[in-house]
């Protein structure tokens, strides 16, 4: 029965991986996938147990699963609605719109540290979207765009791994209670700007970014008709939506409570500002294009079917032991230390191999596996090897145009090859990832002494070698 449930899942997967050529949206193998592995496992009478060894019932397992998964729904359902709000209202119109140089090398500075700023208040697909819609204004000429966009990719994901809110991987590690938002924000800030600068600085020093950009010349004219025709409260709506967004993590730490409540307390905040903010223009056509309702008919909620299906998946595997027991194999494979990298064990390495995988599998299920591997009991809150977990998946898939949502939309929006892509910035996304690993293993131990964190909490729980 392992062993079928185990077929099942790597046949979903490939099926997922291979959803382009299959032509098959990624949320359908992915709910199948579900679906049967539960299926198996009520079929099979399989054995359940925590992560002490206690015999448990599917029925509860179950409930306490998508208990667990409900509050990531929640939270994204409350986050896209809020940052659907602030663009129904052309909320960031009021940053893009400020963007007037025509030097390709100081264009490329600005949106690319404009890109991580936004990534860690958005999510990293939302900010890929915003900055290429801005890049077409800007720079008429696909080609050089590519350069543009494929830099956008790097700064978004590594712009949404140092904050709780800007990846759905991290949120997820902050909702579980892996991490939390200061310790976070401490540990991968640096790590993560660095695996942007780098990349930036070899791109800007290339033959494509020297010069100028031609624009046309009624560019500027166009502009400034643009902003013009912005509706009403456009400001507003976006400092109340980045607001709303920010007080997130403010509110799960003065209250205790999940993240998802916070969301609902700040969309709701959203929402009523929305209800009574008009356009000067076309007021009853405008106002009715831009209210909730509407802002909720655009979510993707294919992704977030998707996300309910891969996740429940995980935990089919997480609940049997089959990712505990995998990460005993790997962690009796790998050195405990190495000579030549002190301070880095075994686990560290497998989170290591895991950001490499997140640039060829999506992500969110290999966050979900490496929180079914390991579990609070083993490795405390905010322990060293969630951290970097977050930086690692969050950024790892960088190095291939497939490998985040955000490189999935800017290949789609601008027709990105991907050979070209593995070319020209997949060796720069390399190095600048490896450069904020290194700068991460580096500053821990300061970082840590400064927060306090305790010492002991780098040194996992004697693990029994029974499942979860």
């Amino acid at each position: 029965m392992f062993a079928i449930i185990v077929v099942i899942f790597v046949l979903g997967y490939l099926s997922i991986v291979l959803e382009h050529p299959l032509k098959l949206d990624k949320t359908v193998p992915a709910l199948l996938m579900a679906i049967t592995c539960w299926t198996v496992v009520a079929m099979g009478h399989m054995p359940i147990v925590d992560h002490e060894g206690h015999s448990l019932g599917i029925e509860p397992t179950l409930l306490h699963h998508v208990g667990k998964i409900a509050e990531i729904v929640i939270f994204l359902l409350g986050a896209m609605t809020i940052v659907e709000l602030v663009d129904l209202h052309q909320g960031f119109a009021v940053i893009t719109r400020q963007i007037k140089t025509k030097k390709k090398s100081k264009l490329l500075w600005i949106i690319t540290i404009l890109a991580f700023l936004l990534s860690s208040v958005l999510d990293n697909l939302t900010t890929t979207i915003v900055m290429i819609s801005l890049l077409r204004k800007l720079v008429p000429t696909q080609k050089e765009r590519w350069y543009y966009a494929s830099m956008v990719v790097i700064a978004a994901n590594a712009g949404g791994a140092w904050s709780p809110i800007g990846d759905v991987t991290t949120t997820m590690l902050w909702i579980n209670n892996s991490i939390s938002t200061v310790p976070l924000i401490v540990m991968l800030f640096i790590p993560s700007l660095l695996c942007l600068l780098v990349p930036v600085l070899i791109v800007s020093q290339m033959p494509s970014m020297k010069g100028t950009i031609e624009r046309p010349k009624d560019e500027i004219l166009t502009d400034k008709s643009e902003q013009k025709k912005l509706p009403n409260g456009s400001s507003i709506m976006f400092i109340a939506g980045v607001a709303g967004l920010l007080f997130v993590p403010i509110f799960k730490t003065v209250t205790h409570l999940p993240p998802y409540m916070g969301i609902m307390f700040s969309l709701g905040i959203v929402w009523l500002i929305s209800e009574y903010i008009h356009p000067e223009e076309n007021l009853h056509n405008h106002h009715n294009s831009s209210t909730a309702r509407h802002a909720l008919s655009r979510i993707d909620t294919s992704s977030i079917l998707f996300f309910l299906g891969i996740l429940m998946a995980v935990a089919s595997l997480e609940s049997v032991g089959i990712l505990s027991n995998f990460a005993n194999i790997m962690d009796l494979a790998l050195p405990n230390s190495t000579e030549y990298l002190p301070g880095v064990n075994g686990t560290d390495i497998v989170v290591l191999i895991l950001g490499f995988g997140s640039a060829i599998i999506d992500n969110v299920p290999l966050v979900a596996a490496a929180m079914g591997m390991y579990s609070l009991t083993e490795f405390a809150t905010d322990h060293k090897v969630w951290h970097f977990l977050a930086y690692s998946a969050g950024t790892g898939g960088s190095m291939l145009i497939i490998g985040s949502a955000a490189g999935v939309a800017a290949m789609g929006m601008e027709k990105i090859d991907f050979m070209w892509y593995f070319k020209n910035i997949s060796w720069i996304a390399l190095i600048g990832f490896l450069a904020g690993a290194a700068a991460f293993f580096l500053l821990h131990p300061i970082f840590e002494t400064m927060l306090g964190i305790e010492v002991l909490q780098n040194v996992p729980a004697p693990k029994t070698g029974g499942g979860h």
